[in-house]
């Protein structure tokens, strides 16, 4: 006997011969089952009745008992228009990893100014102001990084972008670890703006470039979820380390990433904009399995790009052309509407607002930490399985509930009759926001925008985009403690009325990108004259 992994997209909510069990089941794209294999002469096979399912795809690790190695075998491949072999786990779950080592190093960053408020203002003297500005500038950092991601992108190419971002974060972090003063920590906290700036372009666009277009989004949202573990993880471990020594775990990350980037393959997107023709195919034939066809998906990508040279240029300002303004709207209206939620701020300015509600300041900045891990990971199937669309309206429902009742908590603290009710209201909806921020609006968002742009402005766009995002969060980061002093109340329903704007917003103009390969997505969203 031997167990298998199976990845299949039509999952049905019955029992199946020859299955020991599962983890999930249900309708949907990626499931994970175990199989019982049995040995029939000499060599292995799988048991299954589903194999004439329309759409089913297959994916085991077949040993053969006369050689002693692991064959990769595609089992199943009807419905699947481009083929994919086990052996392309490896190098995918590879790159995946060394690219989520980039989204630790931002979630360190995002989650580190929580915890040591105290501790850091106490040691240099800070004001609020100063501490504020702290906090903030990492948003204006990143809004610069941004302005330049796409162009460095395009220029030098996705590995070494990431190789730059790895810099920044290195410098900024041992900028913090020497700090005399408040410069010392803005020059560190401003360094780490840009890498995350470089980071939230080049990381989503590069994970849905080598991704097959069946597990694009779980591979995307698994990008989304070691932001949320890394918050998790400073908020834990804020609580008992010194702001110093917690900036030195926040640089390892970003080393063990810079090495990684060694050991990864470029994106053949990006090769085949640049004309690579030959490095395209090697990539690609790296990602998928070497036992893979290709030829299929290396045509599209390349045909694609000839259209698009032919439609038009990449100069920046393209982008503005009326046959994008679909993509365009979409991708800025997302990232504006996500940071007007409050999402920055309230990562930043937790512990505040925990104080301010009477609430126990370590339990609840840990339980808000951990208690994002488990639904971030059901993110991680839900957009392939449910789609991008429904778990991005659903998630933003949830946001918007959880700012109401944070709002309706420091409400409650004006009327005495109910002023014990005010830290129980606050700590519940900062939870509820939690949950459902890290279980798919993050997530749904950095996949979307990282899919609709065409290549031929994908550098332009997706900058401006991030731009968008950076700029508003440093908006919204930078007014929250003026903002939260003056009305605790007030500030949290301004983020109710955007969380449900999103809402309307992903109703009436954002499609569906589940299950559909980059190439047709960006097709269906440009307007040919």
């Amino acid at each position: 006997m031997s167990i298998i992994l199976i990845l299949s997209n039509t999952a049905r909510k019955r029992k199946r011969k020859g299955f020991g069990g599962c983890i999930q089941e249900g309708v949907g794209e990626i499931f994970i089952f175990f199989v019982i294999a049995g040995e029939i002469d000499g060599g292995w096979q799988w048991r299954s009745d589903r194999e004439e399912d329309e759409g089913e795809r297959a994916i085991a690790i077949l040993p053969n008992s006369k050689t002693g190695n692991m064959e990769d075998q595609l089992l199943s491949s009807k419905g699947n228009k481009f083929p994919v072999g086990t052996s392309c786990l490896s190098p995918l779950v590879l790159s995946t990893c060394v690219v989520m080592c980039g989204s630790l190093a931002y979630g360190f960053a995002v989650g580190y100014t929580s915890p040591i408020q105290s501790g850091i203002m106490a040691d240099l003297g800070l004001s609020i102001a100063e501490y504020s500005t702290f906090g903030a500038i990492l948003t204006l950092g990143g809004t610069i990084g941004a302005l330049v991601s796409g162009t460095i992108a395009d220029m030098v190419g996705r590995k070494v972008t990431m190789w730059i971002m790895d810099l920044c974060f290195i410098l900024g972090w041992l900028s913090i670890i020497f700090a005399k003063s408040v410069w010392w920590l803005d020059i560190g906290r401003f360094l780490m703006g840009i890498g995350a700036g470089l980071l939230l372009y080049v990381a989503p666009i590069y994970i849905a470039e080598i991704a097959p277009k069946s597990i694009r989004g779980g591979c995307t949202a698994a990008f989304a979820f070691m932001v949320y573990f890394g918050f998790a993880l400073m908020f834990l471990i804020g609580n008992i380390l010194p702001w110093r020594t917690l900036a030195i775990v926040g640089i390892i990350p970003s080393l063990v990433q810079l090495i990684g980037i060694f050991f990864i393959p470029e994106s053949p997107r990006w090769l085949a904009k640049i004309g690579l023709d030959k490095e395209v195919e090697a990539s690609l034939q790296y990602l998928r399995g070497k036992n893979v066809d290709i030829s299929l998906e290396t045509a599209e990508i390349k045909d694609n790009m000839e259209s698009l040279t032919k439609l038009s240029g990449s100069r920046y300002l393209d982008m503005f052309d009326r046959r994008y303004a679909h993509s365009l709207i979409v991708g800025l209206g997302i990232m504006i509407l996500l940071q007007s939620g409050g999402t920055d701020a309230i990562s930043s300015f937790a512990s505040s607002i925990f104080i301010k509600a009477g609430c126990s300041t370590s339990f609840a900045t840990i339980t808000m930490g951990f208690i994002q891990l488990p639904f971030a990971a059901m993110g991680i199937f839900l957009l392939d399985a449910a789609g991008r669309r429904p778990v991005l309206m659903v998630a933003s429902a949830g946001t918007c509930l959880g700012n109401f009742l944070v709002g309706v908590g420091f409400l409650c603290k004006d009327y005495d009759q109910m002023s014990q009710l005010s830290a129980t209201f606050v700590l519940v909806g900062i939870l509820v926001f939690a949950i459902f921020y890290s279980m798919g609006v993050g997530g749904a968002a950095t996949t979307i925008v990282s899919e609709i742009f065409p290549m031929n402005i994908k550098g332009s766009a997706g900058s401006l985009a991030i731009v968008c995002n950076w700029f508003t969060s440093w908006i919204v980061t930078y007014a929250f403690n003026f903002l939260f002093e003056w009305s605790p109340s007030g500030v949290f329903f301004m983020f109710t009325f955007f969380s449900g704007l999103m809402i309307l917003f992903v109703a009436k103009i954002v499609p569906e990108t589940k299950g559909r390969t980059l190439e047709e997505i960006q097709a269906s969203l440009t307007l040919l004259n």
